[in-house]
């Protein structure tokens, strides 16, 4: 009896592992792409938009001027009526100026002679009785004479202070006789009873600020509502705070209006009533710009918007959509443009 090879016994039990395992590798496997990601979805349609926004604000005198003398001198009159109304070119101070008078008057002797000079001249000239060169002369002399008096009344001028504009003054600093130098203050004079507002509006609400636009204000202790028109801002935005300043004219009349005085401004915004407006999750900030996935054909597609007012929840669209667009609202950041759309919900 021949006995088989012991070796037979070992490849029996390897041949049987192997096909088991070959039965559950393909069996285990799946072909093709996983399935898109269940996203929620947004129906863009027109809607009346509009926000208000609250701002800081500070009440101004339409003009204000604190009255400084040019040049040092001794007080010889005062007129300054305190919290009372002037007239615009009225003497408010008045300097020594009793040496300059007299040079002045110095002056205008001295010009005088020379004018009656000149006239003779002129009438000997046209009889050849002196040269063209003489007769210039005197001329010259009178021309001069004219200057010196023109800069003497200057200086005097400069010792007589006089209300720029019709106003009220306000609180005297100086008395009578007191000796005042260049840049001391003898008081503040303000511009009738027109006040302006001054505020900051955001970046994001600087275009809204047009000329002739009316914003509202409250005072911090009162609940009145005050208007004013805006009658200027600045040409450009403010990099630090990121910015820009409005100056408006207040509109209201009230005696608790006063100059320095801070106010609550509130600016409404309207975007109109058939503004397009998306959930803020749904824009994508970019580098210079803003996109929204919008489906295509079950595709993402990313398309660039400008946005409008910005609410808590919401922001308006200006322009990149359209009413019937429907966009993407959540799983964005998974969502790669030209990817396979499967929404869960649409609302």
């Amino acid at each position: 009896m021949i006995k088989k090879p012991a070796y037979y016994l070992f490849l029996f039990p390897l041949l049987a592992t192997a096909g088991c395992g070959s039965d559950n590798s393909p069996a285990g496997k799946k072909d093709g792409p996983p399935p898109a990601p269940k996203i929620e979805g947004y129906i863009v349609q027109p809607q009346p938009v509009s926000e208000n926004v609250q701002v800081n604000g500070q009440l101004l005198p339409a003009e204000q001027v604190e009255l400084m003398p040019e040049v040092a001198g001794r007080i010889t009159m005062l007129h300054l009526p305190e919290g009372s109304l002037v007239s615009k070119g009225t003497l408010l101070v008045k300097l020594y100026d009793a040496d300059l008078q007299a040079q002045l008057l110095k002056l205008q002797v001295q010009l005088k002679t020379a004018q009656a000079t000149e006239e003779r001249q002129k009438q000997l000239l046209a009889v050849n009785g002196i040269s063209r060169e003489e007769y210039d002369q005197v001329v010259m002399q009178v021309e001069m004479g004219k200057a010196e008096v023109k800069n003497l009344e200057a200086q005097i001028a400069k010792t007589e202070i006089r209300a720029p504009f019709d106003g009220t003054v306000g609180l005297r600093k100086v008395s009578p006789g007191a000796y005042v130098s260049p840049g001391t203050v003898l008081a503040t004079i303000r511009a009738g009873k027109q006040i302006k507002l001054d505020f900051s509006v955001p970046e994001a609400y600087a275009q809204a600020m047009t000329k002739g636009s009316e914003v509202r204000f409250t005072l911090k202790d009162d609940t009145t509502l005050y208007t004013a028109s805006v009658i200027a801002t600045e040409e450009g935005i403010e990099q630090n705070a990121l910015s820009m300043q409005v100056r408006a004219l207040v509109n209201s009349r009230s005696e608790r209006l006063v100059a320095g005085a801070s106010v609550l401004v509130t600016i409404s915004m309207h975007g109109g009533e058939n503004a397009l407006v998306v959930p803020t999750q749904a824009v994508i900030p970019q580098a210079r710009f803003k996109t929204v996935l919008v489906a295509r054909k079950g595709k993402a597609e990313s398309v660039k918007v400008t946005t409008g007012i910005r609410g808590a929840q919401n922001v308006q669209i200006t322009s990149g959509l359209n009413a019937g667009d429907t966009i993407v609202i959540t799983g964005i950041q998974f969502i790669r443009p030209g990817a396979s759309l499967r929404f869960s919900s649409v609302k």
